[in-house]
């Protein structure tokens, strides 16, 4: 499976969906989160991080650039939003979170899509046209990996509120 599309009726529901994710999650997973401001994109990093098991209150870096959760596995939150250009990222010496035992979470990656490893996770969260508190998410597995843990997802939701 490359690809599942859902609908989330409220940021609880996208946080509900995060933290399945988390809870499939396993060492090395990279998750790049992309959508508009106000998307639900810290949301779904709450909601992995309840399933990583990490009891601290997960929210956006963006003046930090990464934080370091440590829950079931150590959960990386990256934020790319204030990069300038992509050399900046090697800069950054990020590559322990990418390559490491935890999970790595990024947002705003399109700042950073050339440097970032192939094998990945990818959700576009988007507004809904049928309502301000609905979002689309559309989930993509890029790679064997993540294919793999996308159709765990999707074995999991089967029978579920989820509607597409």
């Amino acid at each position: 499976m490359d690809s599942l599309d859902l609908v989330s009726h409220s940021p609880e529901q996208t946080q509900q969906l995060g933290e399945l994710l988390g809870e499939l999650a396993r060492p090395g997973d990279i998750i790049l989160l992309v959508g508009a401001l106000g998307t639900g994109k810290t949301c779904m990093v709450q909601g992995i991080a309840r399933g990583l098991g990490v009891t601290e209150y997960a929210f956006s870096p963006s003046f930090v650039i990464a934080r370091e959760y440590h829950g079931r596995l150590p959960l990386y939150h990256v934020d790319l939003y204030r990069l300038e250009h992509v050399g900046e990222l090697a800069e950054l010496g990020l590559e322990e979170q990418l390559e490491g035992n935890g999970v790595c979470v990024v947002e705003w990656p399109e700042k950073g899509m050339p440097v970032l490893p192939p094998d990945r996770m990818i959700i576009a969260l988007e507004y809904h046209t049928a309502g301000e508190e609905k979002r689309r998410i559309s989930l993509t597995g890029e790679g064997e990996r993540h294919r793999g843990l996308l159709e765990q997802l999707a074995s999991v939701l089967e029978g579920t509120q989820w509607s597409s």
